[in-house]
């Protein structure tokens, strides 16, 4: 029996019920990325693998380097999986793979934040996260304005302040709230860029791929609302 293949048309020229339907799978996967996160999470806590890792990287700049990075090459391969259209167990590797990637750099930046600011700390940056990531979305969904000169202030964006991590990172300095600030604000941009454009460019079963996309950018605004929170 032979097999329709699936159409490669973007969900924003489907009806209505499809892109609703879209979305609800997107915002759905998102949560199960979080939900894997949070489950990575406790297992590198409670093994105590997080204070390991936290302890092998305290006060050292190569060490550092090479967990970012190992992080950048992992969420290079998960996001290409997440976007291998024509392999359903393939976009879910790549989600569940930047999920335990995240933790992985996550672990020893929760534990140091749990050790200083506590629960509550963390409990309130995660929840501003939810409340903006949350506004933001409604922003892009509602906006009439095409959102798609953001991209090159993203990309220019990124590649500026992962020179400055690394070396802020290998000459030990403190790169300040004015640039935890910016990046929070980088972080917004990019999620009303991909917002606006899953429903744009994506079809009505890349829901997977959608999900990964606005996870890491998710991800990229807890880390910066958490380092605010901790300077104060």
């Amino acid at each position: 029996m032979a097999y329709a293949e699936p159409t490669m048309t973007p969900v924003i020229h489907a009806d209505e019920n499809t892109r609703v339907a879209f979305l609800v799978k997107v915002y759905q996967h998102v949560a199960l990325a979080v939900l894997a996160f949070i489950a990575f999470e406790a297992v590198l806590f409670a093994t105590g693998l997080a204070e390991a890792i936290y302890e092998f990287l305290a006060g050292s700049g190569i060490a550092w380097l090479l967990i970012l990075g190992g992080f950048m090459i992992v969420s290079s391969i998960a996001s290409r999986s997440a976007h291998n259209l024509g392999d359903v167990r393939a976009q879910y590797g790549g989600l569940f793979a930047l999920a335990l990637a995240e933790s992985l750099i996550f672990a020893p930046f929760l534990y140091l934040a749990f050790n200083q600011g506590g629960a509550a700390t963390v409990g309130s940056a995660a929840g501003v996260t939810a409340v903006g990531f949350g506004a933001l979305s409604v922003v892009a969904f509602t906006t009439r304005k095409d959102l798609s000169f953001l991209r090159p202030l993203i990309l220019w964006g990124s590649i500026v302040a992962i020179g400055l991590i690394v070396a802020a990172v290998a000459f030990q300095f403190d790169l300040g709230i004015v640039f935890t600030i910016a990046m929070i604000g980088l972080a917004g941009a990019s999620i009303l860029y991909q917002t606006q454009q899953i429903v744009r460019r994506y079809p009505e079963w890349a829901y997977v791929g959608a999900a990964v996309s606005l996870f890491a950018s998710l991800m990229m605004l807890f880390w910066y609302v958490l380092r605010l929170f901790l300077r104060r």
